[in-house]
């Protein structure tokens, strides 16, 4: 007498691949995260094995949704605009693709971080990366997302950070206007809220302090427009200003415009700087001299991180260089 064969279990395919019964289940239902070797291993296990999946099943894993959080922060939802989340996105949906893990971006209000609470309680959401981080939101961050969330920016003790060397860059760019003779050097800042941007603050007050010389900042948020109206407000408060050092590369070519605008000779009457090097500033005129950026880099870093979940130090510093241009 025959003995019919038993059909192949999920538990079997689990087996065969050496994985776990829940990443057998993610790789056959082809929307959760995998590594590349466990997802061909378990391919292989189930066609070995001839397992057919139950149709019921395989609609309700698909219905869940499984993806990555990008968490941005901000005054409104236009910061999900800015060129700078594009890039982490890119980056980020690049690292993820080979796991068949989908990327979500949602805006979190400065006014009300909880709604990080109400995004990260959908099971869906098994990672997310923060950016803009607050200390709040860091506070906000779930226990079951601990070791699979990471912030591009500042960090804490449960959530590990990566972010550039801003500080850094902020030194080299005010030793170089130093170096050509400029003294009466402002600043147009960060947004005070956005901690990590203070690093460069407190390099150009050290360095400015170092030399003997006064500070000058204007409050800025990294727009275009921002960067205009603190143009006009350096030379009305400081109309002996030689050099500007804004924070980003488009608030330095807010600068420039305004200064051109009244007259003023870049760099000439006054240098400028900006910091980021996008793919504008070296075709600019005059061209930026500005600190180098990797958003992409540092961006595919943070991706892998949370998805490896592998062990990270607390902080991981990108390096910045000085990128000379016409400008300054």
């Amino acid at each position: 007498m025959t003995t019919a064969r038993r059909p192949a279990t999920l538990d079997d395919v689990a087996r065969a691949a050496g994985v776990s019964r829940s990443t057998a289940s993610r790789v056959i239902a082809g929307n959760g995260f995998a590594s590349p070797t466990a997802r061909e291993r378990v391919r292989t296990a189930a066609d070995e094995l001839g397992y057919v999946p139950n149709p019921a099943a395989r609609a309700l894993v698909h219905g869940t949704g499984v993806r990555l959080l990008v968490a941005v922060a901000g005054n409104d939802p236009a910061v999900l605009d800015d060129s700078y989340v594009d890039q982490v996105l890119g980056a980020t949906a690049r690292v993820c693709a080979p796991y068949g893990l989908g990327v979500t971006v949602d805006w979190v209000p400065l006014h009300a971080p909880e709604r990080l609470v109400r995004l990260t309680d959908d099971r869906g959401v098994t990672s997310l990366i923060l950016v803009n981080t607050t200390a709040e939101l860091l506070e906000l961050v779930p226990r079951r997302l601990r070791g699979r969330a990471v912030s591009i920016g500042v960090g804490s003790a449960t959530v590990p950070s990566v972010d550039i060397d801003n500080g850094g860059a902020t030194e080299a760019i005010v030793r170089h206007l130093y170096s050509g003779g400029r003294r009466r050097i402002a600043m147009v800042t960060g947004p005070p809220w956005l901690t990590c941007a203070n690093r460069s603050v407190d390099a150009y007050r050290g360095l400015m302090r170092d030399a003997g010389l006064p500070t000058r900042e204007v409050v800025g948020d990294f727009s275009v427009e921002r960067g205009r109206a603190a143009a006009r407000e350096v030379l009305r408060r400081w109309p002996d200003t030689d050099a500007i050092v804004a924070i980003s590369d488009a608030t330095a070519l807010g600068v420039i415009g305004r200064l051109r605008a009244d007259g003023v000779q870049v760099p000439g009457d006054v240098a400028v700087t900006g910091f980021d090097d996008i793919p504008l500033a070296a075709v600019t005129a005059p061209a930026l001299t500005t600190a180098s950026h990797p958003v992409r880099q540092i961006a595919s870093a943070a991706a892998t991180m949370v998805l490896e979940h592998r062990h990270a130090p607390m902080c991981t510093r990108f390096p910045s260089a000085l990128v000379s241009r016409d400008s300054a």
